[in-house]
């Protein structure tokens, strides 16, 4: 798939990126260049390939899933500069 300079132009402008317009014929070139190595990367047959975490084998560390440490909201509340009725008292930030 190729790419003209005009549609390099409207990226640019929708990534809100300056791109002065001698540049535009070669990010055109690197835009077509990225396309086609992703129409070479949909040809290759991936059914039956399960997703990796890593490139080596391995299992990400578990743990079970318990309350280790609860009921101790007035010390939390302790380290707030404001708190109001059993909860951090933020600024309002949106009008």
């Amino acid at each position: 798939m190729s790419i003209d300079i005009d549609t390099a132009r409207r990226v640019a402008k929708l990534a809100r990126i300056r791109v002065e317009e001698a540049d535009l014929p070669a990010l055109a070139g690197e835009l077509s260049g990225i396309l086609t190595f992703m129409e070479q990367l949909n040809e290759v047959d991936v059914e039956g390939v399960e997703p990796m975490t890593s490139v080596t084998p391995m299992r990400l560390k578990r743990r079970k899933d318990e309350v280790t440490d609860g009921n101790i909201q007035a010390a939390v509340l302790k380290n707030a500069p404001d708190a109001r009725e059993g909860f951090f008292a933020v600024p309002k930030v949106v009008e």
